[in-house]
């Protein structure tokens, strides 16, 4: 067996979790697919049957797909064409291998964590929220909108609000794979301005905290760390000023984990990261899932071994 790694050059976590892979004595191929087609080789053969047969190299390794048991899709890059084709053409070869690639390994029906497809729709807020409130999690009232006079009336009647991006800010300058962040933001209604035409906004009523939980998901295994921030930018977005955040281990109410792993089967995720506020009476306020979020410092910072979790997951589901 072997565990298909998908991930770019330099990633810290997945290194995490290959170690613990290597560890197990199970086989690891790291791929990035943005080095596909012009350093990674792919021959893949369909039969008249639906079999899938043929090899995936990586350097200097050469794997068949058939021993491929179960894939880790963490941060791949998007897939590089050659220099000498112009821009049409170079859209064209990156679809073209998109389709390809990621054709095949899909059609392989391996156990993935998570699978491409699956987490893209996750990834959807206004789905998740609908979702997460379906199975009995409280979410916050939220407004979906690119009209300017809705967002200054929904922001109008209530004392606090926040605008919150859905996926992430522009792209950096000069590097369309990655974007700038943009947090979440207190706004009243004269600072919303005709701009929200351009495109959808999500606005929320503000909830009060005591402090906040990251709540990662792997397979049944659930991993709550509590958050408190300790300044005013990261009392409104943690993820805004990491040097003033606190972390401790904390036990999610048994109605949110019954309902959490309802989410999380009902999306059909191996693998989630979930952001909740605990207001100052104790409920627990579901705000958002990223099906592929960050948890690697939270393991170095308090030690849960979510690594392992998910090394154990990839060798078990394909068992």
């Amino acid at each position: 067996m072997t565990v298909l790694v998908l991930t770019q050059r330099l990633d810290p976590t997945a290194d995490l979790v290959i170690r613990e892979l290597r560890q197990r004595g199970t086989p690891v191929l790291r791929c990035d697919p943005g080095d596909f087609p012009e350093s990674v080789g792919l021959a893949a053969r369909i039969s008249a049957t639906g079999a899938v047969t043929g090899t995936l190299r990586v350097g200097e390794r050469e794997v068949e797909l058939s021993e491929i048991t179960s894939v880790y899709h963490r941060r791949p890059t998007p897939h590089r064409t050659h220099f000498r084709l112009d821009r049409s053409e170079g859209h064209w070869s990156a679809r073209e291998a998109a389709a390809g690639f990621g054709g095949v390994l899909t059609a392989l029906d391996r156990p993935w964590v998570n699978h491409p497809d699956l987490a893209r729709a996750a990834a959807h807020k206004p789905h998740q929220l609908v979702a997460a409130a379906r199975v009995g999690l409280t979410v916050p009232e939220s407004l979906v909108t690119n009209r300017a006079d809705t967002a200054r009336l929904f922001t109008g009647a209530r004392e606090r609000t926040v605008y919150k991006a859905m996926t992430g800010g522009p792209d950096a300058a000069g590097a369309p794979d990655r974007a700038n962040a943009l947090f979440t933001t207190l706004v009243t209604p004269d600072e919303i301005t005709p701009g929200v035409a351009r495109t959808a906004h999500l606005f929320q009523r503000w909830v009060d905290k005591a402090y906040e939980v990251r709540l990662t998901v792997v397979g049944q295994r659930l991993f709550a760390t509590r958050i408190d921030a300790h300044g005013q930018k990261a009392r409104t977005d943690w993820r805004s000023d990491y040097r003033n955040l606190s972390y401790r281990l904390v036990q999610a109410p048994e109605d949110v984990t019954r309902a959490v792993h309802r989410l999380v089967s009902g999306l059909r995720l191996a693998y989630a990261a979930l952001d909740f506020v605990v207001t100052p009476d104790g409920r627990w306020v579901f705000l958002e899932l990223n099906p592929n979020g960050q948890w690697g410092w939270l393991q170095l910072a308090t030690g849960q071994p979510i690594a392992a979790a998910i090394a154990d997951h990839l060798k078990e589901s394909s068992a």
